[in-house]
């Protein structure tokens, strides 16, 4: 804990410099080649199998579970048969095989990506994990039981996975607590004018548009949601959720303290800029905002 004379560390702006270098895999043709290539089919297996196999050939309940907010019938379609497929570790190797060969890629070159700035904050995000915990955290501890790669650039991936995971499993407790269904979850989010757009969340997330109209209407029923927008009610829960998660994934970031979480956040976006700036993420994904 901080004590009163010390200035606490920006939780969210921290999250928001360093995911970008681990969800940028989740659109990139590399991950698509590198576990294409041990047996599983392009496009959704591959991010199924690749994000669920450091928790081992688990069922579609428990990705259901963890994932939090994709349609039960998406996930049945390619879990368990990922499985029969590839195997889990063939799935991690391949996994990190793409990491590495996106954010070459994307950083510009082999050099870029070996580069003193690429080593520094992969040797702070691996000094930020030092101050996780795995209870409640199921994918984080998945991922946290994985070897901790040497190399700089997939030590950066790896640090930024651990950090990305545990935030999740903590927001998905939130929007538990706040009464929200994943899919609800991700109709109040896209109503932020956060994240995904509301195409994109149909499109990936595997929802109907008649499921998204029936949680929408639910959500009107409940005062959160009227006229295709957030209510005040809406707006102060997700905030509400908000908050809740960056109190949840606090931990790494007053180990590290406000001054080195504040060159966490200066490296980060610096190379998450240079990813996006290289086309990591394609265009009508994310909102705006």
């Amino acid at each position: 804990m901080l004590s009163a004379d010390q200035p606490a560390p920006d939780v969210a702006r921290a999250h928001r410099a360093v995911e970008p270098l681990h969800n940028h895999v989740y659109f990139s043709p590399e991950q698509d080649e590198y576990l294409t290539a041990v047996g599983l089919r392009p496009g959704r297996m591959c991010y199924f199998a690749g994000r669920a196999a450091a928790m081992g050939a688990v069922g579609p309940g428990t990705v259901v579970a963890t994932f939090a907010n994709f349609a039960p019938a998406i996930v049945a379609r390619h879990v368990p048969r990922a499985w029969t497929l590839a195997s889990p570790e063939q799935v991690l190797a391949a996994r990190l095989d793409g990491a590495r060969a996106s954010l070459t890629r994307l950083l510009g070159s082999a050099d870029a990506a070996t580069a003193p700035e690429v080593t520094e904050l992969a040797g702070l995000l691996r000094e930020a994990c030092t101050a996780l915990t795995p209870e409640g955290r199921p994918l984080y501890a998945a991922h946290a039981d994985q070897p901790w790669p040497e190399e700089p650039v997939l030590s950066l991936w790896h640090g930024a996975t651990l950090l990305r995971e545990h935030r999740g499993d903590g927001h998905v407790a939130c929007l538990l607590q706040a009464g929200l269904t994943g899919l609800e979850s991700l109709v109040t989010h896209t109503l932020t004018g956060r994240g995904f757009t509301e195409a994109a969340a149909k499109a990936t997330r595997g929802w109907s548009d008649e499921e998204w109209t029936a949680a929408a209407d639910r959500l009107t029923a409940r005062g959160l949601v009227a006229d295709g927008a957030l209510t005040e009610a809406g707006i102060a829960l997700r905030a509400e959720v908000e908050a809740g998660t960056d109190e949840l994934s606090a931990a790494p970031w007053v180990h590290l303290g406000a001054e080195r979480t504040a060159r966490v956040v200066e490296l980060g976006r610096a190379l998450s800029a240079r990813l996006v700036a290289n086309g990591a993420y394609p265009a009508g994904v994310f909102a705006a905002r």
